[in-house]
């Protein structure tokens, strides 16, 4: 049963990371097209929730590197996130935050594989 739930968290996580991911960096080019499309930090904001509920499921039960690497990179989503949705300022963290979040989840999701086979 704990495989399973592991296995999705970390499905979970890494989904969310990419989409959020590839949402970063495309949609700046989707805002210099005339399509009447603008910014909302909102969505970024639920993409930082879904991966939050991630983090905490998965730490409890990682390895302290994979822990470390998920909080630290949680913290610049975080970051990047707050500061763009109180001060309107665009930090280029959650780039490097989503793929920590990314690495931390497949490290984990391997790990947790060979462990329970």
């Amino acid at each position: 049963m704990k495989k399973t739930t592991t296995s999705f968290y970390d499905i979970l996580g890494v989904s969310s990371a990419t989409i959020c991911l590839v949402h970063c960096l495309i949609f700046p080019l989707l805002t210099i097209l005339p399509l009447g499309i603008s910014h909302n930090p909102v969505i970024d904001l639920l993409f930082a929730l879904i991966g939050l509920f991630a983090v905490i499921k998965i730490i409890k039960k990682s390895s302290l590197l994979i822990s470390s690497i998920l909080i630290v990179s949680m913290s610049l989503i975080w970051i990047s996130v707050l500061s763009d949705l109180f001060f309107e300022i665009h930090l280029d963290l959650i780039y490097f935050g989503g793929t920590g979040m990314i690495i931390g989840h497949l490290m984990n999701y391997k790990i947790h594989k060979k462990q329970h086979h």
